[in-house]
C-alpha cells in the first residue's frame, strides 16, 4: 500500500473516530439530561395528582387544580399513578411484588422522602406526600415518550450527520493526501529522470523554509558532490591517459633508437638525458593528477584545524619568493579587520597554503615577475582574499575553461606549466567551503579572489 493511500486512511479514520466520539458525547449527554428531565416531571405529576386526589372534599383549590391538570398535561404513554397510605408497620413487600419494584424502592422513600427506578422503558417516581388523609407514598409511571420519539429523530440525524462527516472526510484526507504528497510525486518523477548521462539535472524547489524544500536542497547538494566526484574521475582518465602517454612514448621512442645498434658513449648519454627529462615530467604529472584526483574528494580525509589567513599569507608569499627570487609580491593590509578573530578560517593549512601558492606564483609567472597585490579583508561571515596582476591575462571566450584539469590559455605557450594549478586550487577550495572567482582582461591582468568562511574562532 502506498503511503499516500495509508495516510488517507489515518485520515479518514482519525477523522471518522473524532466525529463518532462527539456524537457519542451529544447522544449520551441529551440522552442522561432527558433521563433527568423526564423524572422531574413524573415527580411534577406525582405531587400534582396527590394534590388532586388527596385533597378532595378538604381544599376548594383542588377543582380548579384538576382542571389545570386536565387541560395542560397530556397523558404520557403507560402512564400510572398509585397511592398507597404509610403506616408504620406496612411492609410494602405485597405492593413491590404487584408493580415489579425491589423493595428497596419504598424503603428508600420512607427514608429520603422521595426514590427513581426504570426498568424495561418504564420510569418510576415515588415521592412521600402528606395529606388530609393522612401520609401516603405516591408512586409515578409512565414510558419516556422523549426515549420513543426524540431519541428515534436524535439517531437518525446523528447518522446522517456522520454519513455526511464521512464523505466529507473522505474528500478532505484525498484531496489533503495528494496537496501533500504531488511534490514527493514531482520529486520521485524527477529523480527517476537523473543518471550517469544528465547528472547536470537538478530537483525544483521552492523558497520555503519546510521539510520538502529542504529535502530538495540536499538531494541537490548531494547531485553536486557526485557530479564533481564524476567529473574529477573522468578528467583524471582521460587527461591521466593522453598526458602520460606523450612522456612515455618519448621515452620508449629515445630507448628504441638507441638500441637499434651500436652508439658512441656521448650518443647513450644524450638518450639517457632525455629519457631522464621525460621521466620527470612524467612524475611531476603523475604526482599533480594524483594529487588532483584525492582533492576531488569531499576532504574528509584532511585534518582541519584553525589557520590565521594573514599569517598564511606571509609564509606563502616567502615560499613563492624563495622558489623564484624574481617573484614580487605586496601584501595590502589596508583592509584588516579590527577583530583578528574574523581572520580565522577552519581548513587544512598545507592544503590552503598550495591552493594559494598556485594563485600568487601564476600571478607572478603570467604577469613576467612584475609586482603582484595581494589584499586581505574581512566581513562577519567571510575571509576575502584578492590577487590582482597586470600579467597578459586570459581570452574572454576561454576563460569557461581554466578548471578543466590540463587546459592551457592560447597565450601560455612561451610558460612552462601543465594546467593543473587552476583545477587544484578550485578543488582545495571547494573542499573548504569556499568560492573562487576569476575575472581577467587579455593584455591587461587577471584578478583572483577568494573568499573563505571564517571559523568563529576565540582569540
Amino acid at each position: 500500500m502506498k503511503t499516500q493511500t495509508k495516510t488517507s486512511l489515518l485520515l479518514l479514520s482519525a477523522f471518522l473516530v473524532i466525529v463518532m466520539i462527539f456524537s457519542g458525547f451529544v447522544y449520551f449527554s441529551v440522552a442522561n439530561y432527558s433521563y433527568k428531565d423526564f423524572y422531574k416531571l413524573l415527580e411534577i405529576r406525582a405531587f400534582t395528582t396527590a394534590r388532586v386526589e388527596l385533597h378532595r372534599g378538604f381544599d376548594t383549590e383542588v377543582t380548579e387544580i384538576n382542571a389545570l391538570h386536565n387541560e395542560f398535561f397530556d397523558k404520557l404513554p403507560q402512564e400510572h399513578d398509585y397511592f398507597f397510605p404509610l403506616t408504620p408497620a406496612k411492609t410494602f413487600e405485597e405492593e413491590a411484588k404487584t408493580l415489579k419494584l425491589p423493595i428497596t424502592f419504598f424503603e428508600t422513600i420512607r427514608k429520603e422522602g422521595k426514590t427513581e427506578y426504570s426498568d424495561n422503558g418504564l420510569f418510576y417516581v415515588g415521592i412521600k406526600y402528606n395529606s388530609p388523609k393522612g401520609e401516603y407514598i405516591v408512586v409515578a409511571s409512565a414510558e419516556n415518550y422523549f426515549e420513543l420519539h426524540h431519541f428515534v429523530y436524535l439517531r437518525k440525524t446523528l447518522f446522517l450527520a456522520i454519513a455526511t462527516a464521512f464523505l466529507f472526510s473522505l474528500f478532505i484526507s484525498v484531496y489533503f493526501s495528494k496537496y501533500v504528497f504531488n511534490p514527493l510525486t514531482k520529486i520521485t518523477e524527477r529523480v527517476k529522470q537523473i543518471s550517469s548521462e544528465n547528472l547536470h539535472l537538478r530537483l525544483d524547489f521552492a523558497n520555503t523554509h519546510d521539510e520538502l524544500n529542504d529535502l530538495a536542497m540536499t538531494f541537490n547538494d548531494m547531485l553536486n558532490r557526485i557530479e564533481t566526484s564524476f567529473e574529477t574521475q573522468n578528467n583524471f582518465i582521460s587527461n591521466a591517459s593522453h598526458e602520460l602517454r606523450t612522456p612515455l612514448t618519448a621515452i620508449i621512442g629515445e630507448a628504441d633508437v638507441a638500441l637499434a645498434k651500436v652508439r658512441k658513449p656521448e650518443e647513450y648519454i644524450e638518450t639517457i638525458r632525455i629519457i631522464l627529462v621525460e621521466a620527470e615530467k612524467l612524475e611531476k604529472k603523475t604526482q599533480a593528477l594524483l594529487f588532483l584526483a584525492q582533492t576531488g574528494f569531499d576532504g574528509k580525509i584532511q585534518k582541519f584545524d584553525k589557520v590565521r589567513v594573514d599569517q598564511l599569507l606571509w609564509d606563502v608569499k616567502e615560499t613563492v619568493e624563495k622558489i623564484n627570487p624574481k617573484s614580487s609580491i605586496r601584501i595590502d593590509m589596508s583592509l584588516l579587520p579590527e577583530n583578528p578573530s574574523k581572520l580565522k578560517v577552519k581548513g587544512n593549512e598545507q592544503l590552503l597554503h598550495l591552493a594559494l601558492s598556485n594563485i600568487i606564483s601564476n600571478a607572478c609567472k603570467y604577469s613576467d615577475y612584475q609586482t603582484v597585490n595581494v589584499s586581505i579583508g574581512a566581513s562577519d561571515k567571510k575571509v576575502f582574499i584578492v590577487v590582482k596582476d597586470a600579467g597578459i591575462g586570459i581570452p574572454e571566450n576561454e576563460l569557461k575553461y581554466i578548471y578543466v584539469p590540463f587546459f592551457r590559455a592560447s597565450n601560455t605557450k612561451n610558460y612552462e606549466g601543465y594546467g593543473i594549478g587552476l583545477p587544484l586550487t578550485k578543488n582545495i577550495i571547494r573542499m573548504h567551503e569556499g568560492e573562487i572567482l576569476v575575472s581577467s582582461i587579455l593584455s591587461s591582468g587577471t584578478t583572483v579572489q577568494i573568499n573563505l568562511p571564517i571559523g568563529n574562532y576565540e582569540l
